[in-house]
């Protein structure tokens, strides 16, 4: 290895300090990945550590490495040398990662978390409810702000093909790291089981993976949390209220009345959980025709029907915070794994449900209840 001048070197780092771990979303030199550089002659080599051997996203690192450092003066070459971690360097990651002691339980239960939970909910199957969970987390995420999403329809998983997400989630000893896509991070049953096959559990099975998905799974610091539930109010809905009890109901439908129907019931149980219900998402609304015309396949005014019931039953207003219209590109997109509002679609549907992400990311984290360390002096 050959000397040179420490300005060269603080270049190096600093050019590696913008690589960010593409789990992790941290930059590699902060992880402590970047176990050592040289410079000789034009070639600058970077030793690295991943997390776990066979990385799925090591091939990424290397590809960032190598475009962060190469286009410094001088540079003719980069050479990267990948490595693992030891245990004992993965224990020092998890304690910056979650804190002292490698802390259980649920932290978006912590006094001190600002994460806004959102659990999507609807009366029955079919109204596009994934669609709309996956949608808004990617719109939210595009507007700058930190978002997951746990897809807790155990039965009929389906976040990760609209997410276009086929990478499964990394295991550093027993902490999960979630797969990202569009700047949302991802989990899934679906990511732990081959092929397509069913899942055949009860009860108590249910409440336990949700409760990993909610302890395990390491999100780090989000604005914004989103859960897909699967249709009705079975065992996830009342895990959900147990396990996330800050959590807040939206609940989606279709114009159609029976659909609006069933959805009150997805609604009301708020009342019985202690959750609040943030409002009314009306999907499918209409069906805009070559010729400007509307069609209402569905019928018409369910979702503000379905609000003002919410509105009578909870005894605060619940609104209905936009009416989606039902679009070839909309479900082209969920097929694709590329939702709508990812790309530059300025279609009626893109434009309500950019809307409503963007009603929903104003609503500030709160402050209320939190208790800050000051002592008067």
């Amino acid at each position: 290895m050959t000397e040179t001048s420490a300005t060269t070197l603080e270049e190096i780092d600093a050019a590696l300090g913008t690589v960010i771990d593409p789990e992790l979303r941290k930059p590699i030199t902060e992880l402590g990945m970047v176990a050592g550089t040289a410079f000789d002659d034009g070639v600058v080599t970077v030793d690295i550590l991943l997390t776990i051997a066979g990385c799925p996203l090591r091939g990424t690192i290397t590809r960032d490495v190598e475009a962060a450092v190469g286009g410094l003066p001088g540079v003719s070459a980069v050479e990267v040398r990948l490595g693992v971690m030891t245990q004992e360097q993965r224990d020092r990651l998890k304690e910056q990662l979650k804190g002292p002691g490698d802390r259980l339980g649920i932290p978006f239960n912590d006094p001190g978390s600002l994460t806004r939970i959102y659990a999507v909910a609807s009366g029955k199957g079919g109204v596009g409810k994934s669609s709309v969970t996956v949608n808004l987390a990617v719109a939210m995420a595009a507007q700058g702000l930190r978002v997951g999403i746990v897809d807790a329809d155990v039965y009929g998983f389906s976040v990760p093909s609209l997410m276009g997400i086929t990478q499964a989630p990394t295991r550093v000893d027993e902490m999960i790291l979630p797969p990202v896509a569009m700047d949302v991070k991802v989990i899934s049953i679906g990511m732990f089981i081959t092929g397509n096959q069913p899942v055949a559990w009860r009860g108590p099975m249910l409440h336990r993976a949700l409760e990993q998905f909610l302890g395990d799974v390491h999100f780090g610091d989000l604005d914004v949390l989103f859960l897909d539930l699967p249709p009705g109010t079975g065992d996830i809905a009342i895990s959900v209220a147990q396990l996330l009890p800050s959590s807040e109901l939206l609940v989606v439908t279709t114009p159609q009345t029976a659909a609006a129907d069933v959805a009150e019931r997805a609604g009301t149980i708020a009342a019985q959980t202690g959750q609040k219900v943030s409002g009314v998402i009306e999907n499918m609304s209409w069906l805009e025709l070559p010729g400007g015309e509307r069609m209402e396949l569905f019928g018409r005014g369910g979702g503000a029907a379905l609000a003002g019931r919410l509105t009578d039953a909870m005894g605060y207003t619940v609104p209905l915070l936009g009416s989606v219209p039902l679009e070839v590109a909309l479900r082209e997109g969920g097929d694709s794994g590329q939702p709508i509002v990812a790309g530059a679609s300025d279609s009626a549907a893109a434009r309500e449900l950019r809307d409503i992400a963007g009603a929903l990311a104003r609503r500030p984290r709160g402050l209320g209840d939190l208790r800050l360390k000051v002592t008067p002096t």
